[in-house]
């Protein structure tokens, strides 16, 4: 499949924006960010490098996803129709980032359509350039936060002049813009591109999930975020033992099991708040605490997630210490949420809320 250029330097027009998410819960989010790849899943559907026409990604489809209607196979095809044929070197990528809440990676398409081994497995993926790989949230207006919320894995972001105002974000600047879906829907026609403003599901599990993402980066910073760990261990059972703000020692929290905590396991407990992946220095400290303490087992939790190193050596202590990133420590606080203190569901007010669940193929 020959590669494209995106002319927008000779029409000054903006680089069309597309969605490309990587993986249910971002578990090949570390390897796009690493390897500098945008890589998506459909691992039931073969190399597309041959198939450039819709009708020939829908007979892919077809015989993948046998149990999908019709509006479903479509709905696939185009997708994987966007991620290899209709993206063009130079469009912009935004992934939104599971394993490190509140943040969003942006880069530009640097190469055509390859599929490739990663990780030992064949992927369909496309080299990008990850030119701002930790924007916060914060630097969007909220509609395009709602159009980057979509339930899609690949889709295009178009509508509310995205283009321009994605374009400024990944220059280094903050989208000054937002409107609301309500404006939007009202003021803006639809396109009859495949795009996420006027074709996509809300995920609204992951939109909530974000509000919690939110809510605990803004209330729990630093020490506070040891807190919310301690409060969360006891609410499992645990007997904590907290160390104070400032130098810890190597250890943010002892725990055990029992009225008083000797009962095993023994836990040594670090904590780090970090919007960015902690390194495997950190995971080195941990195990040489846990000789220290005697502990049986180790902890560690890191809101920005972990290196590749970092979680290839941890492999090693699989039967010893486990690792929490900050969506496992939203899944234990749902988990636990009417164990925790008064104090814990006064900062986080949740409520449960049951919902059809929906995949790509329900579009």
């Amino acid at each position: 499949m020959p590669a494209t250029v995106h002319e927008s330097s000779s029409d000054n027009s903006p680089a069309p924006v597309w969605l490309a998410r990587a993986g249910a819960q971002g578990e090949d989010e570390t390897i796009a960010l690493e390897l500098g790849l945008s890589v998506i899943g459909f691992e039931e559907i073969p190399d597309l490098t041959d198939k450039p026409d819709r009708s020939s990604l829908l007979e892919l489809v077809q015989t993948a996803y046998p149990q999908l209607n019709i509006n479903g196979h479509r709905n696939l095809a185009a997708q994987l129709s966007a991620f290899a044929v209709q993206m063009e070197t130079g469009d912009i990528v935004a992934l939104p980032l599971k394993t490190r809440p509140g943040q969003i990676a942006l880069g530009r398409v640097s190469g055509p359509y390859e599929y490739q081994t990663v990780e030992g497995v064949m992927r369909h993926t496309r080299p990008v350039k990850w030119i701002r790989p930790d924007v916060p949230r914060s630097h969007f207006g909220q509609d395009l936060l709602y159009s980057m919320g979509a339930f899609l894995t690949v889709c295009r972001i178009k509508r509310n002049d995205a283009e321009t105002r994605v374009a400024k974000v990944i220059s280094g600047g903050r989208d000054a813009s937002s409107i609301t879906p309500e404006a939007a829907s009202a003021t803006t026609e639809p396109d009859n591109e495949f795009e996420a403003d006027h074709l996509a599901k809300l995920d609204i599990a992951s939109t909530a999930r974000d509000q919690i993402f939110d809510r605990i980066r803004s209330r729990f910073t630093e020490h506070e975020f040891t807190r919310l760990v301690e409060a969360v261990l006891k609410a499992e059972g645990y007997f904590t033992l907290r160390s104070p703000a400032g130098p810890d020692g190597g250890v943010d929290i002892l725990a055990g099991r029992g009225s008083l905590g000797f009962d095993g396991p023994k836990l040594c407990v670090q904590v780090k708040a970090t919007q960015r992946a902690v390194d495997v220095t950190v995971l080195r400290s941990l195990v040489g605490t846990m000789r220290s303490f005697e502990a049986d087992q180790g902890l560690l939790v890191s809101w920005g997630g972990f290196t590749r190193d970092l979680e290839r050596e941890a492999r090693q202590s699989f039967f010893r210490v486990r690792l929490w990133r900050a969506g496992d420590l939203v899944d234990a606080i749902c988990r636990n949420y009417g164990q925790l203190s008064e104090q814990i569901q006064n900062e986080i007010p949740l409520e449960r809320v049951w919902t059809v669940v929906r995949d790509d193929g329900d579009l």
